[in-house]
């Protein structure tokens, strides 16, 4: 008889935790799971070993739905000063979430001989839009 294997965002789904917070608890082994490639798949024996009811499977299309934002920003003609000051308030701004939000990820590259810099942003639509604001006020300004 072949066990049902449900993913970290199945498990997040039923649980209506956010999925870090699965992950957290499959890493600390106070949720038992397997690695099969680079993710992380639950036994329902073991999701209701955890969880102390049966487990039901999330219903097909009633999650919630989210959208993500893949975002190269290419910044002409910055000096490193004005680069390094909104490197460090872009890192500042994307540590200062809450844990429940959506992830976020954002990578700068300055590239001084050509005076370029280019800013990744992997995210939500509010806060990639939220990044683009702060650039667009720090450019301004």
């Amino acid at each position: 008889m072949e066990e049902k294997l449900y993913s970290v965002d199945q498990v997040a789904s039923m649980l209506g935790l956010h999925v870090r917070t699965v992950r957290g608890y499959v890493r600390e082994g106070r949720l038992k799971a397997v690695r099969i490639g680079k993710q992380y798949r639950i036994a329902q024996k073991d999701l209701e070993a955890f969880t102390g009811r049966a487990a039901s499977a999330p219903p097909r299309g009633s999650g919630t739905r989210h959208v993500d934002v893949s975002s190269i920003v290419e910044i002409d003609e910055i000096s490193p000063e004005t680069a390094s000051r909104l490197a460090t308030l872009l890192m500042a701004a994307t540590a200062n979430r809450s844990s429940e939000d959506q992830p976020l990820r954002l990578e700068t590259a300055y590239d001084e001989e050509r005076a370029r810099m280019k800013v990744i942003v992997l995210g939500g639509l509010s806060d990639t839009a939220g990044i683009m604001e702060n650039i667009e006020a720090i450019l301004a300004g």
